[in-house]
């Protein structure tokens, strides 16, 4: 049986969607930007699953762009602010590389980055963040949920503090779709960035920029998505983007209360293990548990783990091949002993409860072995 709880990092594609986009390439391969019949099929195409998803997140579908990656939503989302005239981004110590990144770089252009501390549980204090807005903040940009220890953020009142304070507010959602509120105008936002393949979808990243909104493009050439962002639209990977979004909201309330009960089962019976607590927020992502085994390296277990044909991480897999600690980890100050010895699972609508139960004693067997 092979067990993959890292999902976080990636989710298994969903057939019908898959199969959605090798239709989709068979059918409407013309150039959506092509003045002959075969390019308006496509743009007619194109327009329909624009509509699919602004119906989705509720706003209008020329407020949609489309990236190559969540990473790359992310780039253009603050990137975007290079030529603004006020130069200050407020952001948290937990979010993705993307981000802060993406905030150092405009260092370099004059601009200053306040980052926000978080508590024990990875949530920013909404004080600190009033604190820090200046007369010449142009952005906050904060993370919607963590990715590695589940934190979710009170998104509503970040905003209508920003919203108070005349500033635009940026978040990561890429984490939340199928589990939280992605409604715009719910939420009151102005960016949002989402990707395909946390929901089961193809690798394909989505920016919402709230009309009136002006950024600066990261990538240029033929000026399509409004000039900013240039390239052909992958159209057989909008259509799959769009029906995994779909789907991920007709299944959302089911996908919750089997995960959550799937996720406590096995947090439950994890922490009967000696030397073992869990990391970060009772209220979590409803996939997610982060847990330390004491006196461990992460990496053996990984790997010993990974011979069970047993799938994890420890941490974002975007940093687990580098020797850095986890920055997030750091944040909410676990000792460096314990952050060595940390291991996240990510559960999926995929995973069974045959799964856990299985993956618990195979957990329970490595831990003991290694420790002997």
């Amino acid at each position: 049986m092979e067990i993959y709880l890292d999902n976080a990092a990636g989710t298994k594609i969903d057939n019908e969607v898959l199969n959605k986009i090798n239709e989709t390439y068979k059918q409407f391969y013309g150039n959506p930007s092509s003045l002959h019949s075969l390019g308006e099929k496509s743009l007619d195409y194109l327009n329909l699953q624009k509509e699919k998803i602004s119906k989705i997140l509720n706003c209008k579908s020329s407020e949609l762009i489309f990236t190559s990656t969540g990473t790359e939503s992310i780039n253009l989302a603050i990137k975007g602010f290079i030529n603004n005239q006020k130069k200050h981004i407020i952001t948290s110590a937990i979010e993705h590389p993307a981000v802060l990144e993406s905030c150092k770089f405009l260092e370099n252009f004059g601009f200053k980055t306040s980052i926000l501390s978080v508590n024990n549980e990875g949530l920013i204090d909404l004080e600190k963040l009033k604190s820090a807005i200046t007369k010449d903040t142009a952005l906050v940009s904060i993370q919607y949920a963590n990715n590695e220890i589940g934190t979710i953020q009170d998104i509503k009142e970040i905003s209508k503090i920003c919203k108070d304070h005349n500033v635009l507010f940026h978040t990561d959602a890429c984490q939340v779709v199928g589990y939280e509120d992605i409604n715009v105008k719910n939420l009151n936002i102005d960016l949002m960035s989402l990707n395909g393949n946390k929901i089961y979808g193809p690798h394909i990243g989505l920016l919402f920029v709230k009309e009136g909104i002006k950024l600066e493009p990261l990538i240029h050439g033929g000026g399509q998505q409004k000039g900013l962002r240039s390239g052909t639209e992958d159209l057989p990977l909008i259509a799959g983007f769009a029906l995994a979004l779909e789907k991920a909201g007709e299944s959302k309330n089911q996908e919750v209360n089997k995960l959550t009960r799937l996720r406590d089962k096995l947090v439950k019976d994890l922490l009967k293990i000696d030397g073992t607590y869990l990391i970060g927020p009772k209220n979590r992502l409803c996939n997610n548990a982060s847990i330390v085994f004491k006196d461990l390296s992460s990496d053996s277990l990984i790997l010993s783990l990974s011979d069970h044909k047993f799938y994890v991480s420890s941490g974002a897999a975007c940093a687990s091949r580098t020797k850095k600690p986890s920055h997030v980890l750091n944040a909410i100050k676990l000792n460096k002993k314990d952050i060595e010895s940390s291991i996240r699972f990510t559960l999926s609508k995929y995973t069974t409860e045959k799964e856990i139960e299985k993956a618990i004693e195979i957990i329970q067997k490595v831990v003991n072995n290694l420790r002997k």
